[in-house]
């Protein structure tokens, strides 16, 4: 078990697997800068993150919850928990709003099954699907809360710890999702090629 001291924060899930040095950059320099895509997705969430709740019909919506998990050392917000009634109890299914459209990789995935993660926990329930809404397509996606995904969250839980423990930000190469990134202009990733760093710390040497 962790305490709180340990926690990390769940959106730096999703930040090491697009790149772990942008995790670094926020979560260890505490940077941030905003670009068109970030202040999209701040914008959406406004919408969501009031620490409200409404009930209508059987069902009951709570928005901007905090959750943590002691077990896995997480701590963070769902922008919408849906609590339905059913002949079987409860049904619980959180739901994250995202501004552009479904992502190719799993880092949406991870940080929803990383609020699972702590909804269990918390609530001493299983929870076997969770949502996104995405603001572009205008669509609610439904995903199963799969053992591999489990596993895959566990593992980005590992991994953002001992990066956060080491406090060392990563030297990464540049490539084409670097455009979108809106730390570029703080992180410099064509600089911090690694063939380019070494000619320079070579040449330092030489002189």
């Amino acid at each position: 078990m962790y305490t709180e001291d340990d926690f990390i924060m769940i959106s730096a899930l999703q930040h090491y697997i697009f790149c772990p040095r942008q995790c670094g950059l926020i979560h260890i320099d505490d940077v941030w800068q905003d670009n068109l895509f970030t202040v999209r997705g701040e914008i959406l969430h406004e919408k969501v993150d009031t620490d409200s709740y409404e009930t209508r019909g059987d069902v009951k919506t709570v928005r901007g919850l905090r959750i943590h998990s002691y077990k896995y050392g997480i701590v963070g917000r769902c922008d919408v928990v849906e609590f339905k009634d059913t002949s079987k109890g409860k049904e619980i299914l959180p739901v994250e709003f995202k501004a552009g459209e479904p992502k190719e990789d799993i880092s949406d995935k991870v940080q929803l099954c990383a609020q699972v993660l702590c909804l269990e926990e918390m609530l001493n329930v299983e929870i076997s699907k969770a949502a996104f809404f995405y603001g572009k397509i205008r669509r609610r996606n439904i995903i199963e809360i799969t053992t591999e995904l489990r596993e895959q969250t566990q593992d980005v839980i590992s991994k953002v710890r001992e990066l956060v423990d080491n406090k060392k930000v990563p030297i990464i190469e540049y490539s084409s999702k670097c455009r979108n990134c809106s730390l570029i202009s703080i992180c410099q990733p064509k600089a911090m090629n690694k063939k380019k760093l070494n000619r320079y710390i070579q040449d330092l040497f030489q002189q």
